[in-house]
């Protein structure tokens, strides 16, 4: 991975999601630059979804630089009509809610030329019947992104929406499943492959490291929007 931060002073980062998946590949590639990095998920006892929880870590660490949000990336499946509304409402209160209060109170901890970098996914912009949970959740952040980087100007406030991904989000699948719908995504899309977490984590690298990016949305997907 090349996409660094060696034109920048050293910097303290905290990682949301940071103890699995793209959330770990970019803790690995800051922690490999030196930088300070604070890593917190439902594993190191952080709720995202608990304000208190969320308040008490933030007030634990202090100031710093860099926030990147990857927790939350669940959401039921189904159609409109056979999904119950309390799991809906229960993945929006983890990853939209939950990413909101994420930010909401880092911001009067970071430092004026920090960054906040949202994750969010293909499917807010690609119709795919029985998605409709993820879509709505992925659409919601991806609007408030660009809210966010106004009203917390100079912070920078981006969001990186990856496509397939080959993480431990897909570890409870039959393997026979995994493997086709990896193949199909491989053969079809028009980078002719699978996203890896370290493909991923470049975005990321490139939302906190360029200055004059903020208020967007960074598509990762292998070209899977083209249709």
């Amino acid at each position: 991975m090349n996409n660094t931060l060696a034109n920048q002073e050293k910097s303290t980062f905290v990682i949301i999601g940071g103890t699995s998946g793209i959330g770990k590949a970019l803790a690995m590639q800051l922690r490999n630059e030196d930088n300070t990095v604070h890593i917190a998920s439902r594993h190191t006892g952080v709720d995202i979804s608990n304000e208190k929880s969320i308040c008490e870590y933030f007030e634990s660490i202090g100031a710093f630089d860099h926030l990147v949000i990857t927790a939350g990336s669940y959401a039921p499946a189904g159609k409109v009509t056979d999904v119950a509304i309390a799991d809906a409402k229960a993945a929006f209160d983890t990853k939209f809610w939950g990413s909101l209060n994420v930010a909401k109170h880092a911001a009067r901890y970071m430092t004026p030329n920090g960054s906040i970098t949202l994750t969010t996914g293909m499917l807010s912009r690609k119709v795919v019947a029985g998605t409709y949970v993820k879509t709505a959740i992925n659409a919601a952040l991806e609007s408030v992104t660009k809210v966010l980087a106004k009203e917390l100007s100079p912070i920078q406030v981006n969001a990186v929406s990856p496509g397939l991904t080959m993480t431990e989000a897909y570890k409870n699948m039959d393997d026979s499943a995994r493997s086709t719908m990896y193949d199909n995504a491989k053969n079809n899309l028009p980078a002719g492959k699978v996203g890896e977490a370290k493909d991923i984590a470049m975005g990321y690298l490139f939302a906190i490291n360029n200055p004059y990016v903020t208020g967007s949305i960074i598509d990762i997907d292998g070209g899977a929007l083209l249709g």
